[in-house]
């Protein structure tokens, strides 16, 4: 691929996935959190799995099982803590501490699936970690958006070791409508059972919806599955740094937010942790774990 083109499209995809933080923020104004996610991915869902209809679905009742359980995860869960931390703490704060995910997915790999990680993986998830204890303040009194911001994250690594298990069964596509379409259907149940669920209709709120439907669904998943399928995983997954960048940027942009510095130097560490969990090393033959969103 051309570079240029694949900067620009990691670019994109990454500002996609974290300004999304604060752009359901302010849409916490007008929708209630789990009812704004959950409208949010049914529609995305809806709209994918009109474009995936011709693509072959699973035909076992297990398989379709496989795919509602990715989709509590990566998406319910995820997305639930997500929206839900935002109520309290800020959309920089919320990203950095979900998209510290990749550093959970190197433990959780080696108990569950006996995954071996080179060194170097290891000294990015001692880097991540020491990164994210600065970033609470060199504390551990968690208040509850910090608890549902690392929630997020243990729930994403969860959804991407499902993945990694049962997703070469499913098209991707596929995989992605359904699990979306699920996830998004129950947090419109959540919604209904564990919130007071709350709607303000204006230009601005619908606004926000589609966009996060659309391009902060849609499109970005277009874009990162293009990214992980046309290259190198490892080495692109290693980019997923830049989405909490783009989180902080973007909360501090749209929503005046104010950082503290010692979350600015936690985020550091983590962005170094997620580097090298994520590249891929050479050391007599190239270790291939493909880690990341």
């Amino acid at each position: 691929m051309n570079p240029y083109l694949f900067g620009v499209l990691v670019v994109t995809t990454t500002a996609l996935m974290g300004s999304s933080f604060a752009v359901g923020k302010i849409g916490l104004g007008y929708v209630s959190p789990l009812l704004l996610v959950g409208i949010r991915f049914t529609i995305a869902g809806i709209l994918m799995a009109l474009f995936v209809w011709k693509k072959p679905l699973p035909k076992k009742l297990l398989d379709w099982v496989r795919i509602f359980t990715i989709g509590f995860f990566q998406t319910a869960g995820v997305m639930g803590c997500i929206f839900l931390s935002l109520r309290t703490i800020t959309a920089g704060e919320s990203s950095i501490l979900t998209f510290s995910n990749p550093l959970l997915v190197v433990i959780l790999s080696t108990i569950f699936l006996g995954i071996r990680y080179h060194f170097f993986h290891w000294v990015g998830v001692i880097v991540g970690f020491t990164g994210v204890f600065i970033t609470l303040g060199f504390h551990l009194n968690l208040d509850t958006g910090i608890v549902l911001g690392l929630g997020s994250s243990i729930s994403w690594s969860i959804g991407t070791l499902l993945i990694k298990k049962w997703g070469a069964r499913f098209n991707i596509w596929v995989l992605t409508a359904y699990q979306m379409l699920f996830g998004g259907i129950l947090l419109l149940l959540m919604s209904f059972t564990l919130e007071v669920p709350s709607i303000t209709i204006t230009p601005t709120s619908v606004f926000i919806i589609l966009w996060l439907a659309i391009m902060a669904s849609i499109v970005q998943f277009a874009i990162w599955f293009y990214l992980i399928n046309t290259g190198d995983p490892g080495k692109t997954s290693a980019f997923l740094f830049l989405a909490p960048f783009f989180g902080v940027l973007t909360g501090w942009v749209l929503l005046k937010e104010v950082v503290e510095w010692f979350v600015y130097g936690g985020a550091l560490l983590i962005f170094l942790g997620i580097f090298l969990v994520n590249w891929t090393f050479v050391k007599g033959k190239k270790i291939e774990q493909k880690l990341g969103a």
